[in-house]
């Protein structure tokens, strides 16, 4: 199965900051001018390509495990997944503020249980990331039986995770289920058995990039 969106298009999450940033520069243009104008256009135009949300296929293989946020490989690593409490492979997505921020699910299945935890706003790329920032946890079974753990983590300026889904909703691998705000990060925790197709300092793209192989 392949899958695109109809077309690209911007995130509704940023849908008021535009409007406003493109607001106060077109104020700011009438009653002072170009000169003075100018800045405040090349900061609605940041907050714009920010919030952008392109199409992007899926690939057709079953058994994958697909990125789910454009980024950077920080950690490729066999570690304990505080959420189910187990021994996991866990691979981390770092975004900076020029990614796409949009949250894609990396697998399909079924959302079980869902966790938000307060937290600092640490640089995202760092380690101790994962379990002092914010950050928001889901714990997805996939259809074929794999327990998946995808968290949100905000980072240094990021200060608002959104998230659409909720306990016993269904997800279809690349389906759009969350935002962060400003510069983030995303781990993946999966069963020891997966395969990672990824290593440190690879950039990927959420949906078409494939981080791991499930055993079949």
């Amino acid at each position: 199965m392949s899958n695109t969106y109809p077309h690209p298009f911007i995130a509704r999450e940023g849908w008021p900051f535009i409007a406003g940033a493109f607001g106060i520069a077109l104020l700011v243009q009438i009653f002072a001018g170009w000169a003075w104008s100018l800045p405040v256009w090349l900061i609605a135009l940041f907050i714009l390509q920010f919030f952008r949300d392109p199409a992007r296929v899926i690939p057709t293989l079953s058994n994958v495990v697909l990125a789910p946020a454009d980024g950077r490989i920080v950690a490729v690593e066999k570690t304990r997944d505080p959420y189910l409490d187990r021994e996991a492979l866990k691979i981390s997505v770092f975004m900076n503020v020029f990614n796409v921020h949009s949250n894609r699910s990396p697998v399909d299945g079924k959302v079980c249980n869902k966790w938000y935890f307060p937290g600092s706003f640490l640089n995202a790329s760092l380690p101790k990331a994962s379990l002092e920032n914010e950050r928001n946890a889901l714990w997805i079974k996939t259809d074929r039986g794999e327990d998946v753990t995808c968290v949100q983590i905000a980072g240094l300026v990021a200060k608002r995770i959104v998230c659409h889904v909720n306990t016993g909703d269904h997800l279809s691998r690349g389906q759009r289920f969350g935002f962060i705000r400003f510069g983030s990060r995303v781990d993946v925790y999966l069963p020891l058995g997966a395969k990672a197709k990824v290593g440190i300092g690879d950039k990927v793209l959420a949906t078409e990039t494939i981080l791991a192989e499930l055993q079949n």
